[in-house]
């Protein structure tokens, strides 16, 4: 419930107000997307200079951390934000269904091994590249434009058989720096950037409902 030290501010349609509850949404994001580039960063890391055993923790988190960052993410439209939160629910199922055939040790051996897997699990990073593409439309950030190009074209190259492993594995290591430092970038931004103008939302939902606007509001 906003209360009368929340900021007033003018929006397209109208003024809002950004509450203590926008701005734990807003932390609960940002927080959402380093534990993201932390843990595809010590995937790569372990995977680097250990080994591919005993990587499925960092995945699971990978998981986890992304579906809490499309839960929190603020897009506009509905339509898309559920899209995004639709792929994520299917690459994750396709995970869950890799590690049920693979066992979890094995997951990212037959990713590599075998690409047709690519195609199971390609649905999460679709939805990792929505969130960096609504990133880079809303704030311009040159991380998030190269994080938007950088996972598609490691997925398409994996799949052609064109990327070699080696090339595959510095991708990933330069998307996982790239999203990490789009992490670390973002906390000190004021939460209202990440809101955006909610007279947008608020007049959207109305719409959705089929409320006319109040006159003169």
């Amino acid at each position: 419930m906003s209360v009368s030290s929340d900021p007033v501010l003018e929006g397209v349609f109208g003024t809002y107000t950004i509450t203590a509850a926008d701005r734990r949404e807003v932390s609960a994001y940002r927080w959402s997307v380093l534990v993201l580039a932390l843990a595809q960063l010590a995937l790569v890391l372990q995977w680097r200079f250990v080994g591919s055993a005993a990587l499925w923790p960092w995945l699971v988190l990978m998981v986890l951390a992304l579906g809490f960052a499309l839960r929190w993410i603020h897009i506009y439209l509905k339509p898309l934000h559920r899209a995004l939160q639709l792929l994520w629910l299917l690459g994750s199922l396709g995970f869950l269904l890799l590690a049920l055939r693979q066992g979890p040790a094995a997951l990212p051996v037959a990713l590599l091994e075998q690409r047709g897997w690519i195609w199971l699990v390609g649905p999460y990073f679709a939805a990792l590249t929505g969130l960096g593409f609504k990133e880079f439309f809303c704030f311009h950030r040159p991380e998030a434009i190269g994080l938007t190009l950088v996972v598609p074209l490691l997925l398409l190259g994996r799949l052609s058989g064109l990327l070699s492993t080696g090339l595959g594995a510095a991708l990933l290591a330069l998307q996982a720096v790239l999203l990490l430092l789009l992490a670390l970038r973002k906390f000190p931004m004021d939460p209202a950037a990440d809101i955006g103008d909610k007279s947008v939302f608020e007049e959207m939902e109305r719409r959705r409902r089929g409320q006319l606007p109040v006159a003169g509001g």
